[in-house]
């Protein structure tokens, strides 16, 4: 990974929208500071297009999309998208999933879930558990005491043998039924929401994460980085950002926040319809 203020500024003069990843990269210590939620306001005043691609719940992100300073939300791992429509008053929502494909997932992940709280002592169902759509997500540190690398690597295994994608977050392991992932469903957020091809206009966006399940994202985007705690996983992380910020969490975010701000004169940026 290289240091981010080694990004060439005329890669950063090409952004157009900085997609990011929300614990951990926008939030630090659990809380998002301040300047975290102004550069977001800052980037989407100035013409970047900021979306946030999460782990975190239909009815969190629901939330996110109206009030936030975004274009819209990725959420639970790319299970779905959702875009707040200000003119029409109207939230849309995209969905890899039928209805009845996610009510029958539900009743196995359920299934899956009790076996984790038998076999892995400690580990709990997330709290905002009853906020999600598709996924079930285990707690390894948020509201209870941090788990052992054995525990998560369990956790892990118990999902993958009952068929379902595992992949750990910052603060969870998050499972579901389904081949999509964060990229995935990004990809169609472009294409509806933005009227472009993601592959032919990849060097577009920024990305920024801080755990392995942000993969996905840091292997596809050439301006992906990662806020200096995701050099926290070690070996954990197969595919690491092409970039790492100084700072951690919620400042890292800003640190790429500015330097895209201070690149270029961004009211140029404001080509692409926010339909």
């Amino acid at each position: 990974m290289k240091p981010f203020e080694s990004c060439p500024v005329d890669t950063l003069r090409q952004v157009k929208g900085v997609f990011t990843d929300i614990d951990d990269t926008l939030t630090t210590n659990g809380r998002m500071p301040a300047e975290a939620y102004a550069a977001m306001e800052s980037l989407q005043k100035s013409g970047i297009v900021v979306v946030p691609i999460t782990g975190r719940p239909a009815g969190w992100c629901d939330a996110i999309a109206r009030i936030w300073p975004v274009d819209g939300v990725v959420g639970e791992n790319g299970a779905f998208y959702f875009r707040y429509d200000r003119e029409n008053r109207r939230m849309v929502r995209y969905f890899a999933d039928t209805d009845e494909t996610r009510e029958r997932n539900r009743e196995k992940l359920n299934a899956v879930a009790s076996q984790i709280l038998a076999e892995v002592s400690g580990a709990s169902i997330s709290a905002d558990q009853a906020y999600r759509e598709t996924d079930l997500a285990i707690d390894f540190c948020e509201d209870v005491p941090r788990l052992s690398d054995e525990s998560v690597n369990k956790i892990v295994e118990i999902m993958q043998r009952a068929g379902v994608t595992a992949k750990v977050s910052s603060i969870h392991v998050n499972g579901w039924f389904g081949e999509y992932d964060k990229l995935t469903m990004t990809r169609i957020f472009v294409r509806d929401c933005l009227g472009i091809d993601l592959d032919s206009e990849e060097t577009a966006f920024a990305f920024t994460g801080d755990s392995p399940n942000d993969g996905p994202m840091f292997v596809y985007f050439s301006n992906s980085v990662g806020v200096a705690n995701v050099k926290d996983f070690g070996d954990r992380l197969s595919t690491p950002p092409m970039y790492v910020t100084k700072n951690r969490g919620g400042e890292g975010f800003s640190e790429v926040a500015n330097a895209l701000l201070a690149a270029t004169d961004q009211s140029s940026k404001a080509s692409w319809s926010r339909s």
